[in-house]
């Protein structure tokens, strides 16, 4: 740059005072202000008036390009707007191949349907370009085919009148009848509709106007939204035995991950807690982030390793072992990273990222067993501890010390359990699925809401995570309930599904 050439180009302190005392004060800039800056410049040549432009253009570029309204490193990428993202900002991320099928990879395609319902014959009775006669061709190659799968424009509500033939039971002394396995008792929309719009709600997060509008519409079946909704409170009633049996289940698990997010019921705050072990997904939605939620669960001592963040009340959960998850650990540092820029926090801070990242690339050797590396890991926890006993003057480093102490057999649990992830990644994704419908509709209306909410979301989610058909396999387990008086026992793993 052209003051780095110049020789004693750089500004005088004069100058420099004069500067900084424009910046830091909050009251307009004067005139007169302006001008005696103006006059030590003059003063000073053509070189200084040269370096402090350049200054002030490298300061508005980097304001631009840090602007405090910035969204921090944990901001979710589809909450920070688009001219705010980096690849708009200085062009270096692109993508890598073109989008779409590579070529060379087999393509993709929708199979040809097996039953042809109904055939169109389509003829020209002119050229369409001049208007002209037609010869009608007859050879090989004059006819083809095209398939188009559509969905019928007068779909209509199938009505079935059951009729119920009623005959005396000499043994019992009372009539008898058959019972009708497509609906439930007294209802008068059928299990199909029935399943189909609760998992509309509970599994995609369409709002009952959508349902409804869907409903009325474009399906020509009129129901009511009062009348939707009470016939999702009696599925919730029959669902709740299997709600409760995957609760019963949940502190059983090996490897358990925990999660919790705000919730409104009624315009208050309340908390939705997620568990998952990657084959079932648990949600409760309760008044309570502490201990006396999760009692609800963990009513005996919990034999397996719990994964989760750094929340407090998880300490409640007595028994087996504790993985604090590292990502939010870094997290934390890279948020105080941003507001703190004392030397003792610096190097606080890059000890700490230090350690985690040494533990991590551990993890990540391709011969690593717990076993060939126990020194290693002893001294990782050795790093750490007396990183977190040292004396620090800094707030952030004190408050983040105390942290590590407190969990410092906590930290490197997947070290010594290969099974166990070094973060609670998988209870983020499921609770995501949760957040995205509470943006959605808001929360519940009333506690009774909320209880529904709850155990339809497990109820349709583990059946997914499971490799299950929800809507099918929920019809199927109606029929036997209303033909039984029983639920059959919660479907078994067949799969990891999404």
């Amino acid at each position: 740059m052209y003051w780095l050439t110049v020789e004693g180009s750089m500004p005088s302190d004069a100058v420099l005072k004069q500067v900084q005392r424009l910046l830091k004060t909050s009251a307009p800039v004067s005139e007169n202000d302006v001008r005696g800056l103006a006059h030590l410049l003059m003063k000073k040549g053509e070189e200084e008036v040269v370096f402090l432009l350049l200054q002030l253009i490298q300061r508005i570029r980097a304001l631009q390009e840090n602007r405090s309204d910035a969204p921090s490193p944990t901001t979710p990428s589809g909450m920070i707007p688009p001219f705010q993202k980096a690849s708009t900002q200085t062009g270096k991320k692109k993508r890598k191949k073109k989008a779409g099928g590579q070529k060379g990879h087999p393509g993709s395609h929708r199979p040809t349907p097996e039953k042809i319902d109904r055939r169109e014959e389509h003829r020209l009775n002119c050229c369409p370009d001049c208007g002209g006669p037609l010869q009608q061709c007859n050879g090989e190659n004059s006819v083809r085919s095209r398939i188009v799968e559509d969905i019928p424009a007068d779909i209509q509500p199938e009505v079935t009148e059951h009729v119920l033939h009623r005959d005396y039971c000499p043994r019992c002394k009372k009539l008898v009848e058959p019972k009708v396995e497509s609906a439930l008792p007294k209802s008068t929309i059928g299990n199909r509709l029935l399943v189909l719009t609760a998992y509309w709600h509970y599994a995609l997060g369409m709002t009952t106007a959508q349902i409804l509008d869907t409903l009325n519409s474009h399906l020509q079946f009129g129901l009511s939204k009062g009348g939707l909704i009470q016939q999702w409170y009696r599925l919730r009633t029959v669902l709740l035995i299997w709600y409760e049996a995957l609760a019963a289940e949940i502190p059983k698990s090996a490897v358990l991950h925990g999660d919790e997010t705000g919730w409104r019921v009624n315009g208050e705050t309340h908390w939705l807690w997620c568990f998952s072990n990657g084959q079932t997904t648990f949600y409760l939605i309760d008044r309570s982030r502490g201990s006396p939620a999760l009692k609800q669960l963990f009513k005996e001592t919990f034999a397996g390793i719990l994964v989760t963040d750094f929340w407090a009340a998880y300490d409640a959960i007595v028994g087996g072992e504790h993985q604090c998850c590292l990502f939010h650990l870094l997290n934390e540092l890279e948020k105080v990273n941003q507001r703190n820029d004392s030397e003792e926090w610096k190097a606080f801070s890059q000890k700490t990222k230090q350690i985690i990242q040494d533990a991590l690339r551990l993890r990540a050797r391709a011969d690593f067993s717990p076993e060939t590396y126990a020194s290693r890991i002893d001294r990782l926890y050795e790093r750490s501890l007396d990183l977190a006993l040292a004396s620090y003057t800094d707030s952030d480093a004190r408050r983040l010390a105390k942290r590590l102490e407190k969990y410092r057999d906590e930290l490197f649990v997947f070290l010594t359990h290969p099974e166990v992830p070094a973060t609670n990644n998988q209870s983020e994704r499921e609770i995501r699925m949760a957040v995205l419908i509470r943006k959605i509709i808001y929360g519940n209306r009333s506690q009774e809401g909320a209880l529904t909410q709850s155990v339809l979301m497990t109820v349709f989610r583990t059946l997914k995570r499971r490799g299950y058909n929800p809507i099918q396999t929920l019809i199927s387990a109606l029929q036997e309930f209303i033909r039984t008086g029983q639920l059959p026992p919660f479907p078994p793993i067949l799969s990891s599904g999404g």
